[in-house]
């Protein structure tokens, strides 16, 4: 079995991320820790807990919010937020707004037409935080302009969990 190792986000990683979350908005979170394993799983910790966790003897097996992973994609590493990473980035552009039945289309992990998107936002990124209308986060999308019957494609949604094979 591979050893785990917790440290805390280096500089490096640290402003992966924050890029990450530049394409979107603010971040709002300061203080990430990894887990070095066959990934570089990213959480989101709170950093007095942290100063807690680093005097004990026995390591932790959990702590704090999973975020995302850094890996290395053609030569380059990149950090990978999963959904709960926009809950630490205050959302001001690569967004979308749906409909309540394109919500929930979404959820099942539907792509979504064109009609039932109810607003959007979107400069730079193809991907896109994808929003119900109110305000509560259904996932990551991909925009496909080209498309009316597909204009926002499922890169992944909150419903995935529940979906996946046991």
């Amino acid at each position: 079995m591979e050893q785990l190792r917790y440290r805390r986000a280096s500089a490096w990683e640290y402003d992966l991320i924050l890029r990450e979350a530049e394409k979107y908005g603010e971040l709002k979170h300061n203080f990430f820790a990894v887990v070095e394993g066959k990934f570089r799983d990213v959480y989101a910790v709170n950093e007095a807990l942290w100063r807690e966790l680093e005097g004990l003897k026995v390591k932790p097996y959990a702590y704090g919010t999973f975020v995302g992973t850094i890996k290395v994609d053609n030569l380059v590493e990149k950090f990978y937020p999963n959904v709960e990473f926009f809950y630490f980035v205050k959302v001001e552009k690569n967004y979308a707004v749906l409909s309540p039945k394109a919500g929930f289309l979404f959820t099942t992990g539907k792509d979504v037409p064109r009609s039932g998107v109810r607003k959007y936002v979107w400069r730079g990124t193809k991907k896109l935080v994808i929003y119900d209308e109110n305000g509560i986060i259904l996932g990551i999308g991909r925009i496909n302009p080209g498309s009316e019957r597909k204009f926002i494609l499922n890169v992944t949604d909150v419903g995935e969990f529940l979906r996946r094979e046991r």
